[in-house]
């Protein structure tokens, strides 16, 4: 069965997108404690890498970098998040299956972290 909401177009499409990706923005913050802790991170992060561009004089591409890395570890996180909440819709009993899928995901958000470290160190040691 396709989706009742698929056959709008134009302004009415984007009007709806924007409020289901606020919900989705919405409901993360209150439903994840995660994506709660990252987002205090990013909060942390996002300002000192301003700080940083000017006390270091980093290049803007340098801070572009920096601020891109933080992101993408809300946007894998929104993701994961995603998974986790369709798995347990389909049944919150163990299955090796679901299993998979939530650690994949879970190993994403990691990996995005790790990103995280990796380009900040290596601007911040002068490597880029």
């Amino acid at each position: 069965m396709e989706s009742p909401f698929k056959g709008k177009t134009g302004l009415t499409r984007l009007w709806n997108a924007l409020h289901y990706s606020f919900d989705g923005l919405v409901d993360a913050y209150r439903l994840e404690d995660a994506f709660r802790q990252e987002v205090f991170l990013a909060l942390i992060l996002l300002p000192a890498s301003v700080a940083l561009r000017i006390w270091l004089n980093l290049s803007g591409t340098a801070h572009a970098l920096m601020i891109a890395a933080v992101l993408l570890v809300i946007i894998v996180e929104l993701i994961n998040s995603a998974i986790e909440a369709t798995v347990d819709r389909v049944g919150l009993e163990r299955h090796t299956l679901s299993k998979r899928a939530k650690d994949i995901g879970s190993a994403s958000v990691l990996i995005s972290l790790l990103n995280v470290l990796a380009v900040w160190g290596c601007i911040l040691a002068g490597e880029f």
